[in-house]
């Protein structure tokens, strides 16, 4: 899960064909744009991550907008059939997105090695190097702040541990992106 403040790489969005999905009301804060990249756990953006975020934006009175990238997918599966479907949809996890277009960003999905399948997506570190980016391994209640792009990760639902955890490293990276905006 990412997070970019309003101080962050604002024309990045527009540029690489995103479009806004939402955006809250309210007096403004911190101006937070959240990405979101797909429709659930297994084609992008997982349901309870993009919720716990949002819901600690709302808290810290922040003004947020949603995007999602606006092109097609190479293939999208109906998960409750099993087959391919003929929609359109967006698919990434939000660091290697960053790490995709971002250079040299610093971002973290976990750990880097698997440590007995508390982190079986460990190998999404190894894409973040190969796409330019710097993985900083961290557990799921830390998050990791790149200053310099205004960036914050956490790993969220990469690796296996209780959900209250995986809440609190979300509102650990809302919290960071508050502190970034200077709000």
């Amino acid at each position: 899960m990412a997070a970019l403040s309003a101080r962050g790489p604002r024309l990045l969005l527009p540029l690489l064909g995103v479009r806004a999905l939402h955006t809250s009301q309210g007096n403004p804060a911190a101006k937070v744009a959240v990405v979101l990249s797909g429709c659930g756990v297994y084609d992008g953006t997982e349901i309870h991550e993009a919720s716990a975020i949002l819901v600690h934006l709302s808290r810290a009175g922040a003004v947020v907008k949603m995007f999602a990238p606006d092109i097609p997918q190479m293939h999208v599966i109906d998960h409750t059939k099993g087959e391919a479907s003929q929609e359109s949809r967006l698919c990434c996890i939000a660091p290697v997105l960053a790490a995709k277009v971002i250079p040299g960003v610093e971002v973290t999905v976990g750990q880097e090695e698997e440590q007995g399948g508390k982190w079986p997506y460990a190998g999404t570190a190894k894409a973040i190097q190969a796409l330019g980016g710097k993985h900083c391994p961290k557990e799921v209640h830390e998050v990791h702040v790149d200053k310099s792009r205004n960036v914050v990760t956490t790993p969220a639902f990469m690796g296996h541990v209780a959900l209250h955890t995986i809440f609190d490293g979300i509102g650990a990276m809302v919290s960071n992106v508050i502190k970034l905006t200077g709000k």
